[in-house]
């Protein structure tokens, strides 16, 4: 009896003490944390009033003023693409065989410039064509002429023989603003009369896509959407003036993806007037090596700011080296104009011929310095360079099919009229068709043109007279 009651006991105590425990914890363990937020202060938003006068420019006037004036460029290229080593004797020994000439098609578009026929392009629309066809907006179709071409700027000159035609005025690409509509207007992808609208991104971009020696690159960027076929077309201000000629995009497809490239119509005015005149563009050149002053090149010569264009290299016998202009100098601006970048400078230094007299400004040892320099040309002097087609001496005519035929040729051209110099010199005579130059089938006096403007040293003029007596010449242009 006494057992049980002890453990009755011993019963009660235990669940009194659960009891003190449970309440115990509640009262000084399970208070909850109570943590104070600062409310934040709600976003703002502004509503303009269904009556705002702010509204988007209106670009229906720019739109129809441009789209009658860009034109649709198709071009055809043949290329035989056969392996040669220069011996008929070595082809036969090593099984080289002739391939069927192989026809190339391409496309783009262009700005008419004048009511009488002249076209701006791309260089790298043409480039290579045999024939060259334009496509105007109402559907009339034209052969189209090359008057020249320029590298360094990707830009072509076309003629055509027509009149009245609708044309573009050019604009100012100087005065363009950050945020400026424009509209980007051509043919991509083979659709006509297309135009699409963006605002100016940025200015005077060099991407190194031009694979010329004496490159000149300070592109417009602007966001308005160009594609495939866009090349050669215009880009104009709200005015429906010219402000630039469309002609590369940043993308990783091949298609548009956010941003497109122009070569503004400050370059290109000067290119058209001297391809009109000269038949080449006569490039002005400082004879520097430059680049953009970075932070390091800026902390190297104390600089106040990190702009201006750097010189690294001064060219023996050139314009700045006989002005007085030294490396380490950093230009700041050419004729009162600023240039905080070598694409600005560039830009800037485009727009003179060889022979003209311009004011440079530098920074050297923390002082300016102006110096006043006569531009030259590739050559070194200040002279006129000349058509190499002018300077060989020579006028051509495309040959007949029927003449081909007859002396079983594929291509050539033939010499119609034969005046003092190189061709006439090596040996060549009224009549002579010219059927490769250094190997290469020439089909078009432009591929004549070409071949001789990119030939380094000797070069090897093959090609059959009337009679059929095949013939080959050698001779050197000077560079």
């Amino acid at each position: 009896m006494k057992r049980v009651g002890r453990i009755s006991l011993i019963f009660l105590l235990v669940i009194a003490g659960a009891f003190v425990g449970v309440w115990a914890y509640s009262t000084f363990f399970d208070k909850p944390q109570v943590v104070t937020v600062k409310e934040e202060q709600a976003a703002q938003f502004v509503n303009y009033p269904a009556d705002s006068d702010q509204k988007l420019p209106d670009l229906t006037f720019a739109a129809e003023k441009s789209i009658h004036a860009v034109v649709h460029i198709a071009t055809q290229s043949v290329r035989t693409g056969q392996w040669s080593s220069g011996n008929p004797y070595l082809d036969e020994f090593f099984g080289l065989q002739k391939r069927e000439p192989q026809v190339q098609q391409g496309f783009g578009s262009g700005v008419i410039m004048s009511e009488d026929g002249y076209i701006i392009t791309n260089n790298h629309v043409i480039e290579n064509a045999q024939n060259i066809k334009v496509i105007l907006n109402d559907k009339r179709e034209f052969e189209a002429r090359l008057v020249g071409t320029d590298p360094s700027t990707d830009i072509a000159l076309l003629k055509v023989e027509a009149e009245d035609l609708n044309y573009l005025t050019y604009g100012n690409s100087d005065n363009l603003q950050l945020g400026e509509w424009v509209l980007a207007v051509g043919n991509p992808f083979n659709l006509t009369s297309t135009v699409t609208a963006g605002i100016i991104s940025s200015q005077g971009r060099n991407l190194g896509i031009n694979q010329d020696q004496y490159r000149i690159e300070s592109f417009i960027q602007t966001d308005a959407a160009v594609n495939p076929g866009n090349s050669g077309g215009a880009l104009v201000n709200q005015q429906g003036n010219l402000v630039g000629i469309n002609t590369a995009i940043a993308s990783r497809t091949g298609s548009y993806a956010g941003y497109s490239f122009a070569v503004p119509v400050s370059i290109v005015k000067k290119v058209v007037e001297d391809l009109k005149e000269f038949g080449e563009v006569q490039r002005a050149l400082l004879g520097v090596n430059i680049g953009d002053v970075n932070a390091e090149i800026a902390e190297e010569l104390n600089l106040d700011k990190v702009e201006g264009v750097y010189i690294g290299r001064v060219v023996e016998n050139g314009a700045a080296n006989e002005a007085g202009i030294k490396e380490d100098d950093v230009i700041i601006s050419v004729d009162g104009e600023k240039t905080k970048t070598a694409a600005e400078l560039q830009e800037r230094v485009s727009q003179y011929r060889p022979g003209d007299n311009v004011d440079i400004v530098v920074i050297r040892d923390n002082e300016k310095k102006q110096f006043t320099v006569t531009l030259r040309n590739k050559h070194g002097d200040t002279e006129i360079v000349r058509d190499n087609i002018t300077v060989l001496g020579a006028e051509f005519e495309a040959v007949s099919n029927s003449v081909k035929q007859d002396l079983g040729i594929r291509n050539g051209i033939m010499i119609t009229n034969l005046q003092k110099g190189k061709l006439k010199d090596a040996g060549l005579e009224k009549g002579f068709i010219i059927t490769t130059v250094n190997k290469k089938p020439i089909y078009e006096v432009s591929d004549f043109k070409r071949e001789v403007g990119n030939a380094r040293g000797g070069i090897l003029v093959e090609g059959v007279y009337p009679n059929g007596k095949s013939a080959y010449y050698v001779f050197g242009v000077e560079r």
